[in-house]
C-alpha cells in the first residue's frame, strides 16, 4: 500500500507542478527554472525519501524530466517511476503552500523543512 501511495502522490505532483529540468539558483535560493522555491527534508536519509503519502501532498516531489542527468552537487533518485532531484544526497521537493515563484512559506515548516542555500548548489 505505502509503495501505491506513493506513485499517487508522485503522479499528483508532476500534474500539479510538472516535470522539471535541474534546478538554479533564485534570490538566494534553491529553485526550479520557473522561481518555484523546493526545500529539504530533515526526516529523510541520504539519497532516500521519507515523504510518503500525506507528506507528498502537502511538499510534491521536485521531479526530474525524463533522461536528465545528475551533474555536480545534483542527484536522482527513485520516486514513484520517476526520479527525484537532489542536493547533496538530499531529496528536493516543493511546498504546496507556495503561490508564487518566489515564496517561501515552508521554510522552517515544523523545524524540519528548509530553503537549500546557494552554496549547498556549487
Amino acid at each position: 500500500m505505502k509503495k501505491q501511495t506513493l506513485l499517487a502522490a508522485t503522479l499528483l505532483a508532476l500534474l500539479h507542478f510538472g516535470v522539471q529540468a535541474q534546478p538554479v539558483v533564485k534570490d538566494g535560493a534553491l529553485a526550479d527554472a520557473a522561481g518555484r522555491t523546493v526545500y529539504t527534508f530533515d526526516k529523510d536519509a541520504p539519497n532516500k525519501s521519507n515523504c510518503a503519502g500525506g507528506c507528498l501532498a502537502a511538499w510534491p516531489a521536485f521531479v526530474a524530466k525524463p533522461g536528465a542527468a545528475a551533474a555536480g552537487n545534483f542527484g536522482l533518485i527513485d520516486a514513484g517511476g520517476g526520479k527525484q532531484w537532489t542536493v547533496n544526497g538530499k531529496p528536493l521537493y516543493f511546498f504546496a503552500g507556495d503561490a508564487k515563484p518566489g515564496d517561501r512559506n515552508g521554510d522552517g515548516n515544523g523545524g524540519v523543512w528548509h530553503i537549500v542555500s546557494p552554496t549547498a548548489a556549487k
